[in-house]
């Protein structure tokens, strides 16, 4: 009996191994070859099968709209009633300004780009652009929609449009494959989407900023809110942040003049969360003689002052406003007004491929707030640092340009391209998260981490 208990005994040792090898859960695959990362390929773009009605049809619809924008006064509307050859995408700066939906659309529609080949088949894509015109269709619920009702789902058409690109999207077996992660979506406007945020928010999402994504409303009495998007589902290392699609024309370096005044700013004084040291800084510097500090709103008025104050002025304010960036650091480097940068969580497009150091002015929330040290520290730049500037200015002025139309020498490519790099540079980044996630055992509890900066 004992040699046969230990018979039995050495028999099990020499099976346990076996079994823990048939039993134990299968290793996951090999990345597919098409899947490897190769900076020097076109990356390949899968466009989601979406209806017209949901990107070009929503440009139809807005120029057949007869009526002008609720929020501002029907003068200061340039595209309604719509102009006889009016551009594709509206001239209305609440609107242009986040144009970057369509040019990238554009772009995949042409097949112009360098750095981007569509693919037919969706099992060949790197990524998934999912072509919706989020901010166009959030800013038409907004202008012309019921008043009041953007926040709520019913009779909310910005809505009923978010809610059946998620349903199309998240059906398709490219969604299942990655858990969405391989997916663009274009949210420049920091309103866009803002519904389903939560739902599509493990894709690659371009952005203008995180501001609209985990800061609390100044009205959100509980940071319990359910619509609070926790700061955990924006990060800088799968998301892509672009830049607004500027409001002024582009001054070239020749056409440069003197520049008497120090410092400029125009617009809203009152604003809400960050752009509050806006308001301080205004009581700061709105008397000094070289300053000039004007409120207004980008109307035709309002333009055409704005494009003479930059134009005259060595230096340009980008304070916070709701969000830590807006357009107007995109209308001084057009102008080749040197942006003084004040914020302590600004994010900026491209970084890691530009340097904003060789032509921007970076100053802290708390240096900004103490009596003259701005101006004294303007004041003390050198006529041959400010030249330098604006030449590193000049040099970059096409990177940020979206309209293909335009053309450089120096850079073949603006915007766009840029944007599809950045996006190439996250795909390591993207795959090696959707391997992570496929080897999670059912029922792990995985902590929350900020991967923000």
């Amino acid at each position: 009996m004992k040699r046969l208990a230990v018979l039995a005994v050495s028999v099990l040792l020499l099976l346990l191994p076996l079994s823990f090898f048939l039993l134990r859960p299968t290793s996951p695959p090999l990345l597919p070859s098409r899947q490897v990362f190769e900076p020097d390929r076109p990356l390949r773009v899968y466009v989601a099968d979406l209806p017209r009605e949901l990107n070009y049809g929503l440009l139809d619809r807005y120029w057949s709209l007869p009526a002008t924008d609720s929020r501002i006064p029907a003068s200061s509307d340039p595209d309604h009633p719509a102009p006889r050859n009016h551009p594709p995408y509206p001239e209305s700066p609440l609107i242009k300004q986040y144009s970057a939906e369509y040019w990238l659309l554009a772009s995949l529609r042409t097949a112009a780009m360098a750095a981007v080949r569509v693919v037919a088949d969706w099992r060949e894509a790197d990524v998934v652009f999912v072509p919706f015109f989020a901010t166009l269709s959030a800013e038409m619920e907004l202008g012309w929609g019921t008043k009041g009702a953007f926040r709520k789902e019913d009779g909310n058409e910005d809505y009923r449009r978010q809610r059946e690109v998620v349903d199309r999207v998240t059906a398709h077996p490219a969604w299942r494959r990655s858990g969405g992660r391989d997916h663009i979506f274009v949210l420049t406007d920091p309103v866009a989407m803002w519904h389903v945020r939560t739902e599509i928010a493990p894709a690659i999402l371009l952005v203008v900023d995180f501001g609209g994504w985990y800061k609390l409303d100044s009205k959100t009495a509980s940071r319990n809110s359910s619509h609070m998007i926790q700061h955990t589902q924006v990060s800088l290392l799968k998301d892509v942040i672009v830049p607004y699609t500027h409001l002024l024309p582009t001054l070239p370096l020749s056409e440069n003049k003197d520049r008497p005044t120090l410092l400029y700013f125009k617009g809203a004084k009152h604003r809400h969360r960050g752009g509050l040291v806006r308001e301080k800084l205004w009581d700061l510097l709105g008397n000094e003689p070289d300053i000039v500090m004007e409120e207004g709103f980008p109307n035709a008025t309002g333009r055409e002052q704005s494009i003479k104050g930059m134009r005259a002025s060595e230096f340009c304010l980008h304070p916070a406003g709701d969000t830590p960036t807006s357009c107007r650091l995109f209308d001084a480097i057009a102008s080749l007004c040197i942006p003084v940068i004040v914020s302590d969580e600004v994010e900026l497009p491209f970084e890691g491929m530009v340097d904003y150091t060789e032509f921007s002015i970076f100053v802290s929330v708390s240096n900004a707030m103490r009596p003259k040290w701005l101006t004294n520290y303007l004041r003390n730049i050198s006529k041959q640092q400010k030249d330098e500037f604006r030449r590193n200015l000049a040099h970059v002025q096409p990177i940020f340009e979206y309209d293909t139309s335009y053309s450089s020498s120096r850079t073949p490519d603006g915007a766009v391209n840029y944007i599809w790099k950045k996006i190439h540079q996250k795909l390591p980044t993207i795959q090696e998260a959707i391997i992570r996630e496929k080897r999670k055992p059912y029922g792990a509890l995985i902590p929350l981490r900020c991967h923000c900066t």
